[in-house]
């Protein structure tokens, strides 16, 4: 708390969230005011490019957004009240920058306003953050602001080439870009590939025993050896004529060490591995446990920050969670020694520790009673990986019998669990299997022998969580960009996601073809995870942000202005030979964002259009009533659409007469329109189309 001369003085503390505001709210007096900017409250303009180019210097020019201007002018009005006023948004490069541009905003000097961080929302974070303020970090200010005019430069630039050169509504992005040429390299791949026929010889000894044929006549037999039908059922034939005995019993013990706590992209691929979810949902879900939540001792954020690529975790969570061990599962889990984990993540440079509870006390168990469904499978999932990074490793004995004839060998495999350790906390997905107690040279009855067909497979398509494992292991994006990346390629259908699978839809092979061979850089991976470890640099005030934008900007500004007039058009335009039934002029199948569809040739003097995802119902599959339209007379037909069956006017779309339900030839008493017949509450009625009057049929 702060005085002068025996005032107590007003304090204003800016955060980004108000779940956050409100959190942190409660752990502070009444001489505290916590606000929300809600985000990012300046950013370049959408109409227009938004930075002023003079030689080789670059000004952003910013505009507060007209759904954050009430709130500007709130904190303005706070700030004018306040002694002192605190910038608390997230400690990444990206809450930097809001606080930069909060301070701006509020007409206060950047360089001047105390900057408060912590990785959690509890009393004790808090207060050590009030007591340690620091200043906002310029170089990291820049890194951001570096990469937002990167993306700009890029998407304005890019995105409209693109819309005239293939269709519109397509557009390109530093990331986005080089994060769909992986998944339609994959998908080129999948379509490439070949299958190639091989097969197995599988058998069952002793009635229990399962092996696999792994010698024939003192060859190995590994993948794509016996690549014949022909071949394997002679090899089938020989061997179910033999004897066999046991050659080998090996026992050997294996250890399985935990995995350490998580990161941004660990969670995500762990939670939709083991949850399901997508990783904007698993951010939209961390984000709520570390704004805040109803807990056992009030409400405060039970994990650390999620956006994060460190595996770092302080030395006080880490006793912690070995107290925690001994109390919940006993001395025998515990190490002699904590945990250390090194990050092997590409360009890991974010300074905050892995996700991991702030509140051990706050069980899962007791969670559950706190938490919604949702937010409590995600809790557990990284408070139990938390824990059992700090356990003992897992001990089993694996388990190898080698069961030999005169002309092949078979090797069954086994596995027993000796001490189960950190499996205690976070589980164990490998149930045992145990071969038999058997005594070498001990003969063996061979009850069954089968001959198996199989074929190569192709590589599998990304799932989200594979992808993202790409995406860190390439360097491409950070923490904060993985989920994002996703969403935005599927909000412009540049992929679906299928069973869990990506897939590319075709205008995202077009695209990434024309980038490849016109702008190679902006889809090459290595090239993009170079600007981030440039950008690295920027925050570690160790590159001039203004040198690394010009170097960019000088060639790719020429590429553009090459592909204006050197990039053929991809845009097809095929005359369908039907006529338009509005203009009477020749229709033409036409490619536009949601597909293909049909189309006026003198669009846009006529804007007829004919979707092709929703085709007319075939002419001999349209019922047409007796009763007339009660418009104009016409045919009334039945038609079908994804909702189901309705009746509409045979002009249509002169006529747009339209019913849900059946028409029939009876008058309303009341307005004389004609009625439909349908089933209300298990029984048939007579409804007015108009007028909705109702009568038992």
């Amino acid at each position: 708390m702060f005085t002068c001369n025996g005032k107590i003085l007003k304090n204003l503390i800016i955060v980004e969230s108000p779940t956050k505001a409100k959190t942190i709210k409660n752990f502070l007096g009444k001489n505290y005011t916590v606000i929300a900017s809600k985000g990012h409250i300046r950013d370049l303009p959408k109409s227009s490019f938004g930075i002023k180019i003079e030689g080789q210097t670059f000004t952003p020019e910013y505009r507060v957004s007209k759904d954050h201007s009430a709130i500007v002018k709130e904190m303005k009005e706070l700030a004018k009240n306040a002694d002192q006023v605190y910038i608390a948004t997230d400690e990444d490069r990206e809450g930097e920058a809001i606080g930069f541009h909060i301070a701006t905003a509020i007409g206060r000097d950047p360089n001047e306003l105390p900057r408060i961080v912590f990785h959690e929302i509890t009393k004790t974070a808090i207060t050590h953050a009030l007591e340690n303020p620091r200043k906002l970090d310029n170089s990291s200010i820049n890194a951001q602001q570096a990469r937002r005019l990167l993306d700009r430069i890029v998407g304005y630039k890019l995105s409209p080439l693109l819309s005239s050169k293939i269709q519109k509504g397509l557009s390109a992005g530093r990331v986005q870009s080089s994060t769909l040429k992986i998944v339609v390299d994959r998908e080129k791949e999948i379509r490439a590939f070949v299958a190639e026929e091989f097969w197995s010889i599988d058998a069952l000894f002793n009635k229990t025993i399962e092996a696999s044929l792994v010698e024939f006549e003192g060859s190995k037999i590994e993948k794509m050896t016996i690549s014949e039908g022909g071949k394997a059922n002679a090899i089938k034939a020989k061997l179910a004529l033999e004897n066999f005995s046991v050659a080998l019993i090996e026992k050997k013990e294996r250890e399985s060490s935990p995995s350490p706590s998580f990161m941004t992209s660990t969670l995500q691929q762990s939670a939709s591995s083991a949850l399901g979810y997508s990783p904007k949902k698993t951010m939209m879900l961390a984000q709520t446990l570390y704004e805040g939540v109803k807990t056992h001792q009030g409400v405060q954020g039970v994990i650390t920050y999620m956006r994060t690529d460190s595996l770092n975790v302080s030395k006080e969570a880490i006793e912690a969670a070995r107290e925690q061990i001994v109390t919940l599962y006993g001395k025998a889990y515990l190490p002699e020694k904590p945990r250390f984990y090194a990050n092997k993540s590409k360009g890991a440079q974010e300074a905050h520790e892995a996700i991991r509870p702030t509140i051990l006390e706050f069980t899962p168990a007791i969670a559950s009673e706190y938490l919604k469904p949702d937010e409590l499978k995600l809790y557990a999932l990284i408070y139990n990986r938390f824990i059992a990074s700090q356990m003992n490793n897992a001990r089993f004995e694996s388990q190898t019998l080698l069961f030999e004839s005169k002309s092949g060998k078979f090797k069954a495999s086994g596995r027993k669990l000796l001490f189960d350790g950190f499996y205690k906390a976070y589980g164990d997905n490998d149930k045992d299997k145990l071969l038999p107690d058997l005594s070498l040279g001990q003969s063996v009855a061979l009850t069954h022998i089968e001959a198996n067909q199989h074929f190569t497979e192709p590589p599998s398509r990304y799932s989200e969580a594979s992808l993202i494992k790409k995406l860190e292991s390439l360097g491409i994006g950070r923490p904060s960009t993985y989920a994002p990346t996703v969403s935005v390629l599927t909000a412009r259908e540049y992929i679906t996601i299928e069973k869990k699978q990506i897939v590319p839809t075709e205008v995202a092979f077009s695209v990434t073809e024309l980038l490849e061979q016109h702008f190679p850089q902006i889809v090459d991976s290595s090239f993009t995870s170079n600007m981030e470890e440039r950008l690295d640099l920027i925050a570690e005030d160790k590159e001039d942000w203004q040198a690394i934008l010009w170097s960019f900007y000088e060639p790719f500004e020429a590429q553009i202005a090459k592909g204006k007039t050197g990039i053929e058009s991809q845009k097809v335009v095929v005359f369908t030979g039907e006529i338009c039934p509005d203009c009477g002029k020749e229709l033409v199948r036409r490619k536009g964002r949601f597909g293909e569809f049909i189309a006026c040739s003198t669009y846009p003097t006529c804007k007829y259009t004919q979707n092709l995802s929703k085709p007319k119902l075939p002419e001999q599959e349209k019922v047409t009533l007796e009763v007339p339209c009660p418009e104009c007379g016409g045919a009334i037909i039945e038609r079908k659409s994804r909702r189901g069956v309705f009746f509409g006017c045979g002009n249509y779309p002169k006529c747009k007469f339209i019913s849900n339900h059946e028409p029939t030839a009876k008058k309303c008493p009341e307005c004389s329109y004609i009625m439909s017949k349908r089933e209300l509450r298990k029984k048939e009625i007579y409804e007015c189309i108009k007028c909705k009057h109702k009568e038992d049929a």
